[in-house]
């Protein structure tokens, strides 16, 4: 029998704290998992919010959905990058085969879901819309009452990078009472079937006040006034979720996921000085002061291979034919590929020992391989250490974030809770691409056939058919030159870039 379905996300939210840590102080949540279907849910390769959420809402790995990132090169040129977007979609999301059998849809903060598309219903996009003053919802006339309800609607906090905890606590818990607010008035004025509320507040926190909260984390103080931070905003949390259940109804299936979790940052492995130091990227200056790697005056005729930063390290490798001074002859590019991967395993933490770094090759880990991926994808030290890519810090490992404070890195493993009055126990070996098996399934909507994940539930129906996907459209024309300036510099604001 078709369900009414309600997803709940919860951006980085991880299973340690949910069935663990804190289940006795969130009685709605423990209420979920204890009468209902949980695990660990498998994030991708790599374990961040975009490209994770796509990858849940489409059942498809980063590869075939051709963006590993919140930036991916949009050529093969050095310096060519695009910001994540909707229009890069090109596969079907849950909400376009559920409008496309008629069932009326709710979106709220879906991450990449700007510029909005038209669905059958009603969506706000997510913190990558550039500005307030963008169109961020569908219809657009929405955005005016959205505005009024929400009394101002908080796109995302101000910067969760910031030495100001109690300034950013504050506007943590004032996006989340809007948020939950606009999906309340959402949930009550407009019929549906199927409701998506994504929160971004506690992504925020963990990065803001993960170190208050972890014992085992260096910069840890016991003393601090912010010591249950983290506990107390999950407590208010558990609140609005439990508005949001008693407004869907009995017989509505309730799903909690989180596109990944979180865990300590012991520090960073400044990759660029590294690949400097080996050889492998070659500078006309070195800069006197730490200068991020768009800054960097790159001889690129002698480099071999470069590196970005951020919560995992993108390694790109100069070849020959393919970027315009490619150095590596493309016979030799899976030698040199190899060797560089065993080098970066090897780079140990600042005592000499091993932190057991993974490394990735794209084509090992995707079922296919679409757009321009990194040459290599790098987990340092099972992400406790980040990847730092300014140069200019004169060692290879750092204690401190080029981009601002930030106490948290993600983890691989987010959170399943499925509540249908049916199905109910641990469950095992979870993926992020099952969530959307598992709805249709709910829906009884019958699951396409290029759908990479499987339904949690016993009862499964493939559908052979392929589905409408949306046109495509063009990726340059998403933002006007204002918008593209606002996002941008809230990004950077946000230490994304």
């Amino acid at each position: 029998m078709s369900r009414r379905v309600l997803i709940i996300g919860l951006d980085c939210a991880p299973p340690e704290l949910i069935f663990n840590r804190f289940k006795d102080d969130l009685p709605t949540i423990r209420s979920l998992v204890e009468t209902g279907l949980y695990g660990e849910l498998k994030s991708t390769i790599p374990a961040i919010t975009v490209p994770a959420w796509m990858s849940m809402v489409t059942s498809k790995d980063p590869g075939t959905l051709g963006f590993y990132g919140l930036r991916n090169r949009a050529n093969y040129s050095y310096d060519q990058m695009d910001i994540a977007n909707a229009r890069l979609l090109k596969d079907d999301t849950l909400w376009d085969i559920l409008s496309a059998y008629d069932k009326k849809v709710i979106l709220v903060g879906v991450p990449q879901t700007y510029p909005p598309r038209p669905v059958n219903g009603c969506m706000i996009a997510s913190f990558l819309t550039p500005s307030n003053d963008s169109t961020y919802t569908y219809p657009i006339a929405l955005k005016n009452e959205i505005e009024q309800i929400a009394d101002g609607y908080m796109i995302d906090v101000r910067n969760f990078r910031t030495h100001d905890k109690s300034g950013l606590l504050q506007q943590i818990y004032d996006m989340t009472q809007k948020r939950f607010k606009v999906t309340r008035h959402l949930m009550q004025t407009r019929e549906w079937d199927f409701c998506m509320h994504v929160e971004m507040g506690t992504d925020r926190i963990h990065h803001g006040f993960w170190r208050f909260l972890d014992e085992t984390h260096r910069k840890h103080d016991p003393n601090s006034e912010f010591i249950h931070a983290i506990r107390d905003y999950y407590k208010y949390l558990d609140g609005e979720i439990a508005s949001l259940i008693d407004l869907a109804g009995k017989d509505t299936a309730v799903l909690l996921v989180s596109d990944h979790g979180a865990k300590r940052i012991d520090g960073g492995i400044c990759i660029n000085e590294w690949l400097i130091q080996e050889g492998y990227l070659k500078l006309k200056n070195k800069p006197d002061t730490i200068t991020s790697f768009e800054n960097l005056d790159v001889d690129w005729a002698h480099t071999t291979a470069w590196a970005a930063g951020g919560y995992y390290a993108r390694v790109f490798l100069n070849v020959k034919g393919r970027e315009p001074h490619g150095l590596i002859d493309p016979l030799e590019y899976e030698t040199v590929r190899n060797a560089l991967a065993e080098k970066i395993k090897g780079i140990p933490d600042p005592d000499g020992n091993s932190i057991q770094t993974q490394v990735f090759k794209p084509e090992e880990i995707y079922q296919t391989v679409n757009n321009i991926p990194p040459d290599l994808i790098v987990y340092f030290g099972d992400l406790l250490w980040r990847s730092i890519g300014s140069v200019g810090h004169n060692d290879i490992h750092t204690l401190e974030n080029d981009i601002g404070p930030d106490d948290a890195n993600h983890a691989q493993h987010g959170i399943f809770v499925l509540h249908d009055n049916q199905h109910q126990g641990y469950q095992s070996n979870l993926d992020i691409r099952d969530v959307a098996p598992t709805v249709l399934t709910l829906m009884d909507i019958p699951i396409p056939s290029d759908m990479q994940g499987h339904s949690t539930l016993e009862t499964t129906t493939t559908d052979q058919t392929t589905q409408t996907t949306p046109s495509d459209a063009p990726t340059d024309d998403v933002y006007s030159a204002e918008e593209k300036k606002a996002l941008e510099d809230r990004l950077k604001s946000l230490g994304y870039l």
